[in-house]
């Protein structure tokens, strides 16, 4: 018996080292759009809109990746400002800025909201902001956070009827390894991270219900959890699967690295290359 505790630390070691995400057994498979496959029409379409995106630190990871995939294509002329001048949306421009602060969700929703009634809504032809994973966590008021972002941008888009507006699900945080951890979840004992991640999943199940197929959606957690060969990255608590992001595409477990960048900004700039009708697609 006194043996047992050892034991079950090295059982849970093995775990830990096997890789308790479970990235390759999802049966279903997804298959993300080819950046390629964009016609040069739909650059040019891109490259005259007047775009306001309101981020913190994964927004910067973004255009950094945007910024990138300009070099490769001459195509994708985008005009990249920070800046909420209102002056900027006279022509066509990416302009972006950073909104509220990281750990207070509604105060990045109540910034962006000034900014859309500052003169940028209505001049903005599309508009989006995303929240932080460090703005969702375990203590978070997952159905208050939700319930302020939506009557929120009711407000904005009966204000601004000629602005579209991209929602964004909430970007995720990789599954954390360790000796430590792994003991944890063996013995059912809660895991920071995790927890933070389950809430995570579960405001983006409540946007996804809301505006998917309705409204344009940029499902972030998507793509940061999809691995190139279609599998996700997820693990299991109670039966129940949530969605974390791929470490392949993290520098350290939240922000994105030279890989994330690039894929994360291509869906984003197909993804609003297909702003037109009711085609919203599932991204």
């Amino acid at each position: 018996m006194k043996n047992l505790p050892l034991y079950l630390v090295a059982i849970s070691a093995v775990a830990v080292m096997s890789g308790c995400v479970r990235e390759n057994m999802q049966a279903e498979t997804t298959v993300l759009p080819s950046i390629n496959d964009v016609a040069p029409s739909a650059w040019a379409k891109l490259n005259g809109e007047r775009i306001y995106f309101g981020h913190q630190s994964v927004g910067d990871n973004v255009l950094s990746g945007i910024e990138d995939i300009m070099k490769a294509n001459g195509g994708i002329r985008l005009k990249i400002m920070k800046t909420t001048d209102t002056a900027a949306f006279n022509g066509p421009v990416f302009a972006h800025s950073y909104v509220g602060t990281n750990g207070d969700p509604g105060s990045k929703i109540e910034a962006f909201r000034k900014i859309m009634e500052s003169g940028v809504g209505g001049k903005a032809g599309i508009a989006f902001v995303k929240l932080c994973f460090w703005d969702i966590r375990s203590r978070t008021d997952v159905e208050k956070t939700f319930a302020l972002y939506r009557k929120t941008l009711t407000e904005l888009k009966a204000e601004y009827p000629k602005t579209v507006f991209v929602h964004f699900t909430v970007p995720l945080m990789s599954y954390p390894g360790g000796l430590s951890n792994g003991v944890k979840r063996l013995f059912g004992l809660p895991v920071g991270p995790d927890l933070d991640n389950m809430r995570r999943n579960e405001l983006n199940r409540l946007i996804l219900k809301e505006y998917g197929g309705k409204e344009p959606v940029f499902d972030i957690a998507l793509v940061e959890s999809t691995l190139p060969d279609g599998t996700r990255a997820f693990f299991t608590k109670n039966g129940e699967r949530y969605y974390c992001l791929a470490q392949r595409y993290s520098r350290d477990g939240g922000h994105l690295n030279e890989e994330g960048k690039r894929l994360v900004a291509e869906q984003l700039l197909i993804r609003l290359t297909r702003l037109t009708g009711t085609d919203w697609g599932y991204l």
